[in-house]
């Protein structure tokens, strides 16, 4: 397989106002047309990490239509969450749109209870790995970063482990680490896209989104600005790196039965 072009957006979203955060979303991706195979944008870009049912997609609604659009304008597969609501319950939805316009979804596995995200939204109970131009990705968001046995890569199934998040400041060497620590552990590729800003709750948001390599080194560092930065997944150096410390080998079974 080829290298992979990954661009990271980390930007501030608008509250509960997904029209506007398309519209700003939308200039800030134009100049990528031709330059990225995969962007990816936070958790519930068009709304903020909001627990009220503005802005909720019905259906396949005006955001993911937008993404669609995107995908197809720039030549590239777009991720990102939103907020939807599936007959009477609410999901944290996260869409890996191809240019094609077909799509795949994941439902956010584990709510952020300290939140109460248990409270309004319904969790999801099925992983998703998908093959994009000859890479396995898979998709979680936020505060799954937390269970690593959710995000166990069994059997090498994937090659990097994509995480949407809104993450407060306050926790935010805890993001970091725990990103590094799920690319050793699974040795793939993991990028972690944050949001920077302050939301609406009065929560604080750092950014730190990364671009972890397999060996769990820092590829590229979002610090606290609001920017968009691109980098290559090397399918040759994960490739020999995965033949000369096979340790998935070693790895305990287990089956998630509980589900």
């Amino acid at each position: 397989m080829a290298n992979l072009r990954v661009s990271l957006v980390q930007t501030d979203l608008g509250w509960e106002d997904p029209a506007a955060n398309c519209a700003a979303l939308e200039e800030k991706l134009s100049g990528l047309a031709g330059k990225t195979d995969v962007i990816v944008l936070p958790e519930m870009f068009a709304t903020g990490f909001s627990m009220t049912p503005n802005g909720a997609e019905i259906g396949k609604g005006p955001v993911l239509q937008w993404m669609q659009v995107q995908a197809n304008r720039l030549g590239s597969l777009v991720v990102g969450s939103l907020k939807v609501k599936q007959q009477n319950a609410f999901f944290n939805r996260l869409y890996a749109v191809q240019p094609d316009g077909s799509f795949t979804s994941y439902d956010k596995r584990h709510l952020f209870r300290m939140g109460e995200e248990h409270m309004f939204y319904q969790s999801g109970d099925k992983q998703v790995i998908i093959s994009y131009r000859g890479w396995n990705l898979a998709f979680f968001i936020c505060y799954d970063l937390r269970f690593p046995v959710w995000s166990r890569n069994v059997n090498m199934a994937y090659d990097a482990a994509i995480y949407v998040a809104n993450w407060p400041a306050p926790r935010a060497n805890a993001w970091r680490t725990l990103l590094q620590a799920r690319a050793i552990e699974n040795l793939s590729y993991v990028i972690g896209v944050n949001r920077v800003g302050t939301d609406a709750n009065g929560l604080d948001y750092a950014g730190d989104s990364l671009l972890v390599d397999f060996k769990g080194a820092l590829q590229l560092d979002l610090a606290s600005q609001d920017q968009i930065l691109t980098s290559e997944l090397s399918a040759t150096e994960l490739a020999g790196f995965r033949a000369k410390f096979p340790a998935h080998l070693d790895a305990d079974s287990f089956s998630l039965s509980s589900l």
